[in-house]
């Protein structure tokens, strides 16, 4: 059997991929536990939503299906499944969300720790995934190459946790200062002076 060969009509435009994310990402968010059995190993782009009441001073776009919730942050993956769950829901080393969100979360008194750079605790790391499971939603769309839709969409979209691609006139003040804050809690040892 041949297969027939695409004409160039049948290839999606990235404006149409765009569209297509965009549609998707729109869509009603899944609690975290169904999205880890759903996610796919292939590349996209995703984003996280949550109610106003979790960040009441950030703005963000409301979700198409569920106006209730809004957009918090918007990334991409070569793989989802594994940039969600090894990344975003386990290590604060490897996810600038997390990072972000534990720096937002002050009151909470997450601990953090210096390796190579600043961490959460193990402890803490296990009780930010809780409070994430708890509080945020998701939605993801596929595409084989999520950088330009990404990029695209941030810029649309400007999602309050995202800092990188956003308008500088979109940057949120409190978001910047929560990095900020997270990054300052737990510098490495300086070096004894010798006199």
């Amino acid at each position: 059997m041949r297969i027939p060969e695409r004409r160039p009509e049948d290839v999606p435009t990235d404006e149409a991929r765009v569209d297509e994310a965009l549609r998707l990402i729109s869509g009603v968010p899944v609690e975290l536990d169904a999205a880890v059995e759903r996610l796919s190993r292939g590349s996209g782009v995703y984003a996280w939503w949550a109610a106003p009441s979790v960040f009441p001073d950030l703005s963000g776009l409301p979700n198409d299906s569920v106006p209730p919730l809004r957009m918090l942050y918007l990334g991409r993956a070569t793989s989802l499944r594994g940039r969600v769950l090894r990344n975003h829901l386990r290590r604060s080393g490897s996810s600038t969300l997390r990072r972000t969100l534990a720096g937002l979360l002050t009151a909470e008194g997450y601990r953090t720790t210096w390796t190579d750079r600043v961490v959460l605790i193990p402890e803490d790391e296990a009780r930010l995934t809780t409070w994430m499971h708890t509080h945020l939603r998701l939605t993801w769309a596929e595409d084989a190459e999520p950088t330009t839709i990404e990029t695209e969409l941030v810029r649309r979209l400007h999602p309050p946790l995202n800092v990188h691609g956003v308008n500088p006139e979109h940057v949120q003040a409190a978001v910047v200062a929560a990095k900020n804050a997270y990054n300052a809690s737990s510098r490495p040892a300086e070096p004894p002076r010798t006199p």
